[in-house]
């Protein structure tokens, strides 16, 4: 077992909020300096800038994570993390199928841009990304775990998107294992105001959208990773999530 500073939610340039700064390589560069070992890259309903991270998280020694963060058809935001790059891929044509595609306005919303492992500009997504798609909360889990993948509440101590802020509390169903913390210093109200959290493991992680967002190393998790390899503590991590 070893100790792993993360941060499991972060927004590249493909999220239409996140600074164009926010290349695959500088958000790698960025966690290295901060003293992270483990990051998963998390745009809105796509995972289309995880190939790029994980060719410059390599090079840095970080452990990337390819996921993302849905918007689910209730409007609520649920972090969706996979152990395998081709599962996060998979799951994004799933979702891409299933989004309201909207053309962005880029005057108003941002750039949506697609990085290759150059860290050069390949494409850009026409459509906006941030708003619901049409997969409920039990289907986005379902298809995630079917995926292996580990899915959870994102940020619940926040008003946007936050499943306590839109539905009241956490639901009886689907069954979370984790859920996500904005804010560390909230776990001991929530935990007294929301019997449903207790029980459940949790993840203190900044939803960055710049660079000096990402967090610092303070928050970490105990994995098993022995024998190492990235994938070995992936693994650990989705297990972890999954209350495994």
């Amino acid at each position: 077992m070893s100790s792993f500073y993360y941060d499991l939610h972060v927004h590249s340039c493909l999220s239409p909020c996140g600074d164009d700064d926010m290349t695959p390589a500088n958000i790698a560069g960025m966690a290295t300096v901060n003293g992270l070992n483990i990051v998963a890259l998390t745009d809105h309903n796509t995972s289309k800038n995880c190939p790029a991270f994980f060719k410059h998280a390599k090079k840095y020694g970080i452990v990337p994570v390819a996921g993302m963060e849905l918007t689910s058809a209730e409007d609520i935001h649920v972090i969706c993390l996979f152990p395998t790059l081709e599962g996060a891929m998979e799951f994004d044509m799933f979702v891409d199928e299933r989004r309201v595609k909207i053309p962005n306005r880029k005057d108003i919303f941002g750039n949506q841009f697609v990085m290759d492992e150059n860290d050069e500009v390949v494409s850009e997504e026409p459509d906006l990304l941030i708003n619901a798609t049409t997969i409920d909360l039990e289907t986005a889990y379902a298809e995630v775990t079917k995926r292996g993948g580990a899915c959870y509440p994102a940020h619940v101590d926040r008003e946007s998107g936050g499943m306590i802020a839109v539905l009241g509390d956490l639901p009886e169903t689907p069954r979370y294992a984790a859920y996500e913390l904005n804010d560390k210093a909230s776990h001991d109200e929530y935990l007294t105001r929301y019997e449903k959290l207790r029980g459940k493991r949790y993840i203190v992680s900044s939803d960055a959208h710049y660079l000096w967002k990402i967090s610092q190393a303070e928050c970490a998790i105990e994995l098993d990773d022995e024998p190492y390899s990235s994938q070995k503590v992936r693994d650990s991590l989705i297990k972890y999530l999954r209350g495994e």
